[in-house]
């Protein structure tokens, strides 16, 4: 609307708004109807708390002055109409109809202050009452307005209408509008239509959008809800509810697609599940879930609309590929991770083919051990014969998952050779693909993928390729006004760009966090000047045989141990650092994590909050961890196998976290020196510089003469080059800021 014809429109409400016409006679047996009227006009002006017959309550003041205008002007010619038609209205049908006009403003008014109604609807409903009250057949005309309308506008015209009279077609209505709206929440509210004709339509959507749970209330079938769904003739509905019937209905769950197109049978696949125990071929199971994923994510990438039933959430096919993988592979092979004959260890891969072995990489991420890792790796090479080439690998499972597979590949050192085996063109679309599309995902993982990937690689022309994709993704985000795109790309560019020390980047400076590259013994000191630091030990073997050389490596000239029955306390002579440590009791009988909880407790009890937490253990027992961690911590040392993956996790807990972790297996031989480099530097009240920490320790690890810790301390990782924890923290950084 044009300025002008705004500023006319404003005027006339001004004019002509909040009072009948004034030469209007009412009789006075009815101008106490009209007075309500008045008064519940004025508590709607008062709303944005100003008396100036203007109601502004929305953003844009086009819109407030059509609310204005509906609810004072309109209102106003409605009383007028109600005064002066000459139909057989008597007295009590139009004392009726003020009130009824009264009420409506009322409900109107609480609508509007309680934000269940958008204000740009009031226009149209007010036109729907005035236009209703008019109507020989009103209440067919309401309907008709309900059906027009949105849900919101809807559940108020039927209050307004009906009130708490019952009006099924309205109702019906209603729930229609809001199943549209929320039909994750059908299956929950369904009973109260169960008679109605439309409950299958519902079921169908439900059963699409979540069929787990569907199966679920199937299989209550004294349930009203499960009744429906039996009593359903819906294809879909009708096959989830026949398996629902079925005894381990949930290992055919996942190929619930197949089975409604024929492509898939229970009969066929029943062979392969067996009793779910005893006469279950896990191998053959996993084989179907991988050649079915591959299947599904082909029609899903060739077709955005196309999703296959069953194929996410809890029991769906990735759901089920991932405990699957997990259970009858990853955890075989870690738990002889101790077993030199790699045939035995590996046993369980053995039938697997490259794709198979690829999926239980990818899916297992968290759960499989470095070694493991290394191991079915080679296997993969071996499986894809003579000539492996890892782009037809790509090809064979449609590039599913595969930036997970290239950024786990980076972690491990195995990005070069995952490279190596295509051609070079091959390999330079993939890396640009790998940057590529970051700001797509509803979440910000590909994104660190990216940027955990980037520092684990040392091929400079590969470094400078990948920073030249990085360089013309920003510029296509900048060029089509892309904020979140704009965003990610420069930060991951700064990032990236800071690592060459030429470039003279202060990355804590541009990307305003805290000091990456150092941190003061004050920022670690609680408020009685103390330097609180706990260790968390588990209690396998490991654990038990590398205690005794934690405790052995402070001296008593500098350092007071004190014993407790779960815990240690090693406190400084001088400098204030008290290190607390829990004992590794006996893990089979969960003594070792009873000692956490109660040194926990303990320290919370005597305010003894840790701003430096080291883990002592392997990559399975992190998780105890990082749950039992201080949010005050300030230093988070990872000395564990697989430690580098959980750095999300932790900055979940402590956003401003200094962490050390490792991508390979953690060294007790450099976990030691690390934390007496840190000890001393607090003891003397030394800033704790990183760089100058990481020169030192490299020339102390250089002299090795087997080379082993050597190797091992170049995949540990310092808080500067940490650049996933980097890139999180700056753009959470970036996005307070907007």
């Amino acid at each position: 609307m044009r300025p002008l014809k705004l500023f006319f429109l404003s005027c006339l409400i001004v004019a002509k708004a909040w009072a009948v016409n004034d030469t209007l006679k009412i009789p006075l047996y009815r101008q106490f109807f009209h007075d309500k009227i008045n008064k519940s006009q004025l508590q709607l002006d008062l709303i944005d708390s100003k008396k100036d017959n203007f109601i502004k309550i929305a953003q844009n003041n086009e819109i407030n002055l059509f609310i204005t205008d509906a609810l004072g002007r309109k209102i106003d010619l409605i009383q007028n109409w109600i005064e002066t038609c000459n139909d057989s209205l008597n007295n009590n049908d139009r004392i009726a109809l003020l009130n009824f006009i009264d009420n409506s403003l009322s409900k109107i008014y609480f609508s509007l202050k309680r934000k269940e109604i958008n204000p740009s609807e009031i226009k149209s409903i007010i036109e729907i009452i005035d236009t209703a009250i008019k109507q020989p057949l009103k209440e067919a005309y309401v309907i008709k307005s309900l059906n027009n309308s949105n849900y919101k506008s809807a559940l108020l015209i039927n209050d307004i209408f009906f009130g708490d009279q019952t009006n099924r077609e309205a109702e019906d209505i209603i729930y229609l509008k809001f199943c549209q709206l929320y039909p994750d929440k059908i299956i929950t509210t369904i009973k109260n239509y169960k008679d109605e004709v439309f409950v299958d339509s519902l079921l169908h959507v439900y059963a699409k959008l979540n069929p787990s749970t569907l199966y679920s209330y199937a299989q209550s079938i004294n349930s009203v809800e499960g009744q429906i769904i039996h009593k359903s003739k819906d294809h879909l509905v009708h096959t989830l509810a026949a398996l629902s019937k079925l005894p381990l209905a949930l290992y055919y769950f996942p190929f619930l697609d197949d089975i409604l197109k024929n492509k898939n049978t229970i009969d066929i696949i029943s062979q392969i599940i067996g009793d779910g125990e005893k006469t279950f071929d896990s191998v053959g199971y996993y084989k179907l879930l991988v050649k079915t994923e591959i299947a599904y994510y082909t029609r899903m990438t060739s077709n955005l609309k196309d999703t296959p039933i069953a194929m996410f959430g809890p029991n769906g096919l990735r759901d089920v590929i991932k405990r699957t993988a997990i259970r009858h592979f990853i955890k075989p092979i870690n738990n002889l991770h101790e077993e030199n004959n790699l045939d035995i260890r590996m046993k369980a891969i053995d039938s697997l083919s490259a794709d198979e072995l690829y999926f239980m990489l990818v899916l297992g991420e968290n759960d499989i051990y470095t070694s493991s890792f290394k191991h079915s790796f080679n296997r993969l090479l071996v499986k894809m014969k003579q000539k492996p080439r890892f782009d037809s690998l790509f090809l064979q499972v449609n590039f599913d998952f595969f930036k997970k597979f290239i950024k786990m590949a980076a972690s491990y050192n195995k990005l070069d050779t995952v490279l190596k085996y295509m051609p070079e063109k091959s390999a330079q679309y993939l890396m640009k693909a790998f940057v590529s599309n970051l700001d797509k995902s509803d979440n910000l993982e590909d994104a660190i993928d990216v940027a955990d990937s980037y520092s684990s690689i040392s091929n400079k022309t590969l470094l400078n390729r990948i920073i030249e994709n990085i360089l013309e993704n920003e510029k296509k985000c900048i060029d089509n006004n892309n904020q979140k795109g704009k965003i990610i790309y420069n930060l991951l560019k700064t990032i990236f760009l800071s690592l060459d020390p030429a470039n003279k980047i202060n990355l804590s400076a541009i990307a305003d966090i805290p000091s990456i590259y150092e941190i003061d013994k004050q920022a670690l000191q609680n408020d009685s000047g103390q330097v609180i630091q706990q260790v968390f030990f588990y209690g396998d073997e490991d654990g038990k045989a590398y205690y005794p050389a934690f405790l052995n490596s402070f001296n008593s000239i500098e350092w007071k141990i004190t014993n407790f029955p779960e815990w240690v306390s090693i406190k400084s002579i001088k400098g204030k650092v008290i290190i607390f440590a829990n004992k590794p009791l006996d893990f089979n009988e969960n003594l070792d994590d009873s000692a956490q909880l109660h040194l926990k407790k303990y320290l919370e009890k005597n305010n003894l909050e840790p701003s430096i937490v080291v883990h002592r253990g392997h990559s399975y027992w992190l998780q105890g961890t990082i749950d039992r961690m201080d949010e005050n911590a300030k230093i988070v040392v990872i000395g564990s196998c697989g430690g580098y993956k959980n750095l999300n996790k932790i900055l979940e807990i402590s956003p401003d976290a200094h962490i050390i972790s490792t991508k390979e297996i953690g060294a007790g031989d450099i976990n030691k020196p690390i934390l007496n480099y840190i000890n001393q530097s607090l003891i003397l009240g030394k800033k704790i510089v990183w760089k100058d920490m990481w020169e030192t320790l490299t020339k102390q690890f250089s002299t090795d003469p087997n080379n082993t810790i050597k190797e091992s301390w170049e995949s540990y990782i310092p808080p500067y080059r940490n650049l996933g924890a980097i890139f999180i923290k700056a753009y959470n950084k970036k996005m307070e800021s907007m």
